[in-house]
């Protein structure tokens, strides 16, 4: 799937991952996002995307060929707000995507697939376990 724009200087194609890419570059930038994970959760366990890949987190629906709907599925770091780390992902994905593509943002909605411990945290909870024992 690829949306076309017409303008006075001709046709500009821009791919479904083209569109994904973006969104999920702009949800990684977000405070307390750890990453963008793939959409199937296979076990229950979250697949955390790397920067060549993140476009399979994201899926983008068009309708009438200029709304766009996006579904962005992530992981959270643990002990965020995760209400207001969504809230800010889909501010600042529909205001990159519409910013760069000049398309409409419909929609946002963010799934999150996972959350994921901060090495440090993990590190201090063991070095505090290991004092107690």
């Amino acid at each position: 799937m690829s949306v076309t724009l017409t303008n006075e200087f001709g046709r500009i194609r821009l791919s479904e991952e083209a569109l994904s890419a973006i969104a999920g570059y702009a949800a990684r930038e977000c405070y307390g996002i750890v990453g963008v994970a793939a959409r199937s959760v296979p076990d229950g366990i979250a697949e955390l995307l790397g920067l060549e890949s993140i476009h399979r987190g994201v899926e983008i629906r068009v309708d009438d060929g200029e709304y766009v709907v996006i579904n962005l599925f992530v992981i959270v770091e643990y002990g965020v707000n995760i209400l207001q780390v969504a809230r800010n992902v889909m501010e600042q994905v529909r205001h990159r995507l519409e910013q760069l593509s000049g398309l409409t943002v419909a929609q946002v909605n963010v799934h999150v697939q996972g959350v994921r411990v901060a090495e440090s945290d993990r590190r201090r909870s063991h070095e505090s376990y290991s004092r107690r024992a």
